[in-house]
């Protein structure tokens, strides 16, 4: 209980954490910014960690002049680039080893397999701003040997977008006075928008359930 009471802490008071640490560390910064984001999205177990909102407080950092935006922003792009080949390739080698020894909630995995049979490729993109799934796509897509080449492509291109868009967002308006004044409230919009377009995908689909019984 105290572990989900600390992450749930973390997570709403992200940039309080992150500006301590940063004060207490300066450069060692970058590492923890990188590993987390790594972690989130190249380790199939942790799709409870921050990203979206942890890249946004982040760039509000970089805004206020504590950290340099270029080199976060390159770092923060490398990160999610190699975290997505490394999940790629546990998926090819051990996807179905870890699936029957049940690591990974099967819901979750056909969450994902859904988006892929709805976006093909384009699923490696769309995923980097939905939780959860950003994880398992491409854990997925190494699950269904998906060509590599193939992979990577859409792979830099939503790790580009998706770091870019993040960062500039906390770097323009995380310094603002009513982002700042309101921070919390600003991370829970963040992963309340995130998790739109699942939300909206069931309720679509529930609704046509609905509809072919009648």
């Amino acid at each position: 209980m105290e572990y989900i009471h600390a992450s749930i802490d973390f997570l709403l008071h992200i940039d309080k954490h992150l500006h301590e640490f940063t004060d207490n560390y300066g450069t060692l910064t970058y590492i923890l910014l990188f590993i987390i984001i790594f972690c989130e999205t190249g380790l199939v177990v942790c799709p409870f960690l921050p990203g979206d909102s942890l890249i946004f407080a982040a760039g509000a950092l970089a805004g206020a002049g504590l950290l340099n935006p270029i080199l976060l922003f390159v770092i923060m792009f490398l990160a999610a680039v190699s975290g997505d080949t490394a999940n790629y390739h546990v998926g090819k080698k051990f996807g179905h080893v870890i699936i029957r020894k049940k690591f990974i909630k099967q819901k979750h995995l056909d969450k994902t397999h859904d988006f892929f049979e709805k976006h093909g490729g384009k699923t490696i993109v769309y995923a980097r701003f939905v939780p959860i799934v950003r994880t398992l796509a491409p854990f997925v897509a190494g699950i269904s040997k998906m060509s590599y080449k193939y992979f990577i492509h859409y792979n830099f291109f939503g790790g580009l977008i998706w770091t870019a868009l993040f960062t500039a967002l906390g770097y323009f308006f995380g310094t603002r006075s009513f982002v700042k004044n309101n921070f919390s409230m600003v991370i829970l919009a963040i992963i309340f928008i995130s998790l739109l377009p699942p939300i909206i995908s069931y309720i679509i689909e529930k609704l046509k359930k609905k509809s072919d019984k009648n």
